[in-house]
């Protein structure tokens, strides 16, 4: 009963660990199933490598946690110290933070997406009732638009 947290602690480790080796393994099979799908004719030898190097800076932080969240074991084979609890900050916090530097990309895309596709779902006002100063400041803009444009230019 007196090795009861680090059990729980070893436990949880082991829970994290298994979470992140889970979602290494996603991210990697995720981009090469899309890129091999969908972009297949510009999928080159040089992804290839980008692959192995991104997946190389999985790898360090990872190892580092996996050796941080290692159990301690004393002479007799017994629970010495569950490893080092995940949720504090500290070293532990910089390498989880890691993680996100991987998110900023594809949540730069999808702002992006979301830009391109917002266009799409706002409201027009083709479908409701124009108010009468709406309607008069849109025809003012067509008649501006409608006019002949005039360039000056120099004569020498």
């Amino acid at each position: 009963m007196a090795n009861q947290g680090a059990k729980k602690r070893k436990e949880e480790n082991i829970r994290h660990m298994t979470k992140l080796l889970r979602l290494i393994i996603a991210c990697n099979v995720i981009y090469v199933l899309v890129r091999m799908l969908f972009f297949y004719s510009t999928f080159t030898w040089k992804h290839w490598i980008g692959l192995l190097l991104t997946s190389a800076a999985y790898v360090i932080p990872y190892q580092q946690l996996s050796s941080m969240a290692k159990p301690a074991y004393d002479d007799d084979g017994e629970l010495f110290d569950g490893g080092f609890d995940m949720s504090t900050g500290g070293v532990c916090g910089y390498l989880h933070d890691f993680w996100y530097t991987y998110l900023v990309i594809p949540a730069f895309g999808g702002y992006k997406i979301f830009g391109l596709t917002r266009g799409f779902w706002s409201q027009s006002s083709e479908g409701g009732e124009e108010d009468e100063k709406t309607r008069k400041k849109r025809e003012k803009m067509e008649r501006k638009a409608s006019k002949a444009k005039i360039m000056k230019t120099r004569t020498r």
